[in-house]
């Protein structure tokens, strides 16, 4: 028998997750983003609901590849360019629109030699300082591009460092605003954040919106607001179940470090799984996990291959027991990705990458 440990991905939830995007940016087309194999989801898995998206952004050629495999004919987008001259080639072989975000990328352009000039997006540094020309450099940057055979048309593009925050996106939105005034092309600076929080504005859905982890289930403002909250279902499921029982005294501890002691008679489960398996070991006693559907939590530390959880609200479940460390029970109960990030001090884009190879995946 394997191990009693499998990922499960719910395309239904992803078509779902990309219509409620869509509702929240009307009439801008919509970006499908895909980076880090679908955000561990898996590309193949996820393509069938993402067919509605009017274009798919991702990182890497190799994924690229993948997607033109799988029958996609629309625009992809490489959010950070390409990294070297010969990624042109396949640039043009792919028919990939590009990202330019510095000097060295437009100067491969220059050097370039194709018969079929290329889509570009000018990235402008507004604030994330991550990738980008700064406003004061972007129209030189602008004009650069815009002299070369080698590119067709510019479009034109940022991130937001706080759509999902309190200070906003405005000073940011005026930074590209006053640098782009006037410049002919399309536009795209709205995340998943700026899209549910701020896309009902036409000046920041624009042209066109990037749905990233909104796709996926998780709330970029967590805990703020919380993803039912926008109406987004969980994407995936991670699930397990108990292989053994035992019954605890006051002042027995559990787990490496002992960083738990029962303070009267416990009853605690072992649950299959582990940081090997992708489960964070940095979430403490007190992670909310589901037994049987029963809300419930873990104690100790998390082992490579096993945590402990506390089976008081499910003094019947024994070894065989269902447990849900994030996603969607058996009994319809849900339990958040991002309360289980929140709780071990990360977020839910991390503990989606970060399934490890050994889980079985399967999809409903």
């Amino acid at each position: 028998m394997p191990r009693p440990i499998l990922a499960t991905i719910h395309p239904a939830a992803v078509q779902h997750n990309l219509e409620r995007a869509r509702r929240a940016a009307p009439d801008a087309r919509l970006w499908a983003v895909v980076k880090a194999n679908a955000y561990g989801h898996g590309i193949e898995r996820v393509f069938e609901a993402l067919r509605s998206a009017d274009g798919i952004a991702l990182l890497d050629l190799a994924e690229a590849q993948r997607v033109r495999q799988l029958g996609w004919r629309g625009p992809i987008l490489l959010l950070e360019g390409v990294f070297e001259p010969r990624d042109l080639e396949l640039c043009s072989r792919l028919s990939l629109w590009h990202v330019v975000h510095c000097e060295q990328q437009i100067d491969w352009l220059a050097a370039h030699k194709t018969q079929v000039p290329q889509r570009v997006f000018l990235k402008m540094n507004s604030g994330m300082n991550r990738l980008g020309f700064t406003p004061g450099r972007y129209r030189s940057a602008w004009a650069r591009l815009n002299a070369l055979p080698q590119v067709d048309e510019i479009s034109f593009m940022t991130h937001f460092s706080d759509a999902d925050s309190a200070r906003g996106i405005a000073h940011q939105l005026q930074a590209f605003e006053q640098a782009t005034q006037d410049l002919p092309g399309e536009r795209c600076i709205a995340n998943s954040a700026a899209i549910l929080r701020h896309g009902g504005a036409a000046e920041v859905r624009l042209d066109w919106v990037r749905a990233g982890i909104v796709l996926y289930g998780s709330a970029p403002d967590h805990p703020e607001r919380t993803a039912a909250a926008w109406d987004l279902q969980p994407a995936m499921t991670l699930a397990s179940r108990l292989i053994a029982v035992q019954q605890l005294q006051a002042g027995d501890s559990v787990g490496y470090g002992s960083r738990f002691m029962a303070d009267g008679p416990l009853r605690i489960g072992v649950v299959a799984c582990g940081y090997a398996d992708g489960y964070p070991r940095h979430a403490d006693t007190g992670t909310p996990v589901l037994v049987g559907g029963v809300r419930t939590r873990t104690v100790g530390r998390v082992s490579m291959d096993m945590i402990t959880v506390d089976l008081t609200p499910v003094p019947d479940a024994g070894p065989g027991a269902e447990v849900t460390l994030w996603g969607r029970a058996g009994n319809g109960a849900l339990l958040p990705i991002d309360e289980v990030a929140q709780a071990a001090g990360t977020v839910g884009y991390e503990l989606m990458c970060a399934l490890a190879p050994r889980v079985p995946v399967t999809m409903d």
